[in-house]
């Protein structure tokens, strides 16, 4: 028998009995997934040895404590990554212990008690968590820049002596948890953390909630334009939303010091805003306010609160900073609140939505013409229907539209991002990489800047930036079915099935939400349907494209993604026959995405597509449409 000291890792699924007795093959197919893609390469990188692995968990052994460590806390990361758009009861998380121990070893397994206490920190470990041994935490310091918490000394089952427990934060780098918030002062850049959870909507009508979320967005905006504070982005604080969460547990998760939450009542003309700044460390509140105003006062309101969490956090502001948290966006609270709604209805990208907030967005404008906001909504959505009907959208009046947007607010990340698309749509794509480019560099979380220059990737058959790009537009907006289904076609296109797989049922997923919340969008069923044809389901795949088609049978976009379901499953007719009702209507900027799209790989040889495609494109040539790709000048 070999004797030796050596860092061992156990890991074991939470739930697994439960997530089995929901979905054997699923569950393990997932697991088996995560696996080949996460936790084998992992452990490979950082040369670890996997000892033995059983149905829920593996056993795991390290040369050095610092790899072990790292290890899991990649590990963690990348499984919450993975599980964003996994709904609760399907996710897979792991717990995760890890011990300096010293072992037997016997036919390349392991025993010993530095094994057995592995096993029992396991056991102890938050789901999603790390939980280590005193001997662990002092071997490894502050070498990674992870910070952890004491947890006391724990009897352990069938361990003679009490072990000092520490679990590991996954948040914050040791640094910013071990600095004092009120120590700092207002020349350290970038220290004070804080979220800004959803406000919630107190109002008696439900349909409200595009009110409590937009306010909710406005001050995200407004604080992430202060120096001296990291504002945790949008997308990861909405996950929160509706949720009863214990303020000192989230602040762990997500690493802050201050965590702002408050609700919105709006009755009438008359509002309701109440907000509270919590001090995370000890849930202490340091600023608490009720406003009891008319609606016009909104803006003054967003003001007031961001001023009082400067002040509470004794933050100086840059003069440049005080000049951007005061500038209006409108002075008409009507104005603004129509295009609160038009953004909400903008998400669902369908023709009927769009037009509901092209409405939303031009009554936005009659209330106030120097509205740069809405004038970039409008040109959005102008852009967007050109995918219905492009001859009732013409490219000269989007850009027109765009440009007045630009002159209105020069600086105004949404109004750039949608002068890229225009400029795209048009020809003009190196106008537009600079449009998109601006966009970015003045908003990094803008979801249209990101979604719109992945599709102007994609569709010149740049499918490794579409795919960073998609990316970070799915993460932006958990509720963002679109993306991950661009993104299954776009590693698709690459070769890469694993990805193909993984980003279809992230897709089913969202899809099936988005129907549950509005069955009479046909957009969640044709692109969802994409995804079953993806995952070789078949039966699924032509059960969610029939339901499409009856919702609304005459929409060209619907009929274009299910030729593609049809193509994908094998339904070579049907395809060419959608696909022959289809391309006649198209512009050339659509035939431009066909000619990139694998989803029709299948049909694309067949002689009645090519000759139905080269007639569509000579039409485009010879008439007055500028030919895509062109750079010349706008």
């Amino acid at each position: 028998m070999e004797r030796r000291l050596t860092a061992i890792l156990a890991a074991d699924i939470v739930g697994f009995s439960r997530l089995m007795g929901a979905d054997e093959a699923g569950t393990l197919a997932t697991f088996k997934r995560h696996r080949n893609e996460l936790l084998d390469p992992k452990i490979t990188d950082h040369k670890g040895r996997i000892v033995k692995v059983t149905g829920d968990g593996m056993l795991v052994e390290f040369p050095s404590v610092v790899n072990a460590v790292a290890c899991a806390a990649e590990i963690q990361r990348n499984m919450r990554q993975r599980n964003e758009a996994v709904s609760v009861d399907r996710r897979i998380e792991f717990r995760i212990g890890v011990n300096l121990g010293d072992v037997i070893v016997e036919d390349d397994d392991i025993f010993g008690d530095g094994v057995n206490v592995a096993s029992r920190l396991e056991g102890i470990a938050e789901p999603g968590g790390i939980a280590v041994s005193a001997s662990v935490r002092d071997q490894v310091g502050s070498r990674l820049n992870l910070a952890f918490e004491d947890k006391g000394e724990h009897s352990l089952k069938n361990i003679k002596q009490n072990v000092r427990v520490y679990t590991v934060s996954l948040g914050l780098p040791v640094q910013a948890h071990n600095q004092s918030p009120a120590g700092r002062d207002s020349s350290d850049r970038h220290q004070l953390f804080i979220a800004v959870l959803p406000f919630t909507n107190m109002s008696q009508d439900p349909e409200q909630e595009y009110f409590s979320d937009g306010i909710t967005e406005d001050i995200i905006t407004d604080l992430s334009k202060i120096s001296s504070l990291q504002v945790v982005a949008r997308n990861t604080v909405f996950t929160y939303k509706g949720k009863s969460v214990k303020v000192k547990q989230l602040a762990q998760e997500l690493g802050v010091h201050y965590v702002l939450e408050g609700s919105v009542r709006k009755a009438g003309q008359r509002i309701r805003i109440t907000g509270q700044l919590i001090d995370a460390k000890n849930g202490g509140h340091l600023w608490a306010e009720r406003y009891d105003r008319d609606l016009i006062d909104i803006f003054a309101i967003q003001d007031e609160i961001t001023h009082a969490i400067v002040n509470q956090l004794k933050i100086k502001l840059l003069p440049g900073e005080k000049r951007a948290i005061e500038c209006e966006p409108t002075a008409n609270v009507e104005a603004y609140t129509y295009y609160l709604r038009g953004r909400q209805f903008s998400h669902a990208w369908t023709k009927t939505y769009l037009h509901l907030a092209r409405r939303m967005f031009c009554k936005a404008v009659e209330l106030d013409p120097g509205y740069a906001r809405a004038y970039a909504g409008i040109a959005d959505c102008d852009a967007a229907l050109r995918d219905w009907q492009p001859d009732d959208f013409p490219l000269s009046s989007i850009m027109a539209t765009s440009a007045k947007a630009l002159e209105l607010d020069p600086d105004l990340a949404e109004a750039h991002a949608s002068r890229g698309l225009a400029l795209h749509q048009n020809g003009h794509d190196k106008q537009a990489v600079a449009a998109f480019e601006r966009a970015l560099a003045l908003d990094a979380n803008l979801y249209e800047a990101h979604f719109h220059y992945a599709r102007f990737f994609f569709m010149h058959g740049n499918f490794e930036e579409a795919v960073n790009y998609f990316k970070r537009a799915a993460q932006i907006r958990p509720d963002d079915y679109i993306s991950p289904i661009h993104l299954m076609s776009a590693y698709r296109s690459l070769g890469q099935p694993a990805a193909t797989e993984s980003w279809a049922r992230i897709g089913v997923w969202r899809a099936e939400r988005a129907l549950s919340r509005n069955p009479e969008n046909s957009g969640p069923a044709h692109r969802g349907a994409l995804a079953w044809a993806h995952l070789g389901e078949k039966e699924r795949a032509r059960e969610w494209a029939a339901r499409a088609l009856a919702i609304d049978p005459n929409d060209i976009v619907a009929q274009y993604n299910v030729a593609c379901v049809y193509s994908i499953i094998g339904d070579t007719d049907q395809a060419i026959e959608l696909l022959q009702r289809v391309l006649p209507n198209s512009s050339s900027y659509q035939v431009m995405w066909f000619r990139n799209d694998s989803d029709l790989d299948r049909i694309g040889g067949d002689a009645r597509i090519q000759q139905l495609l080269n007639a569509i494109e000579r039409e485009h040539t010879a008439g007055e449409k500028t030919p895509a790709g062109s750079d010349s000048e706008p």
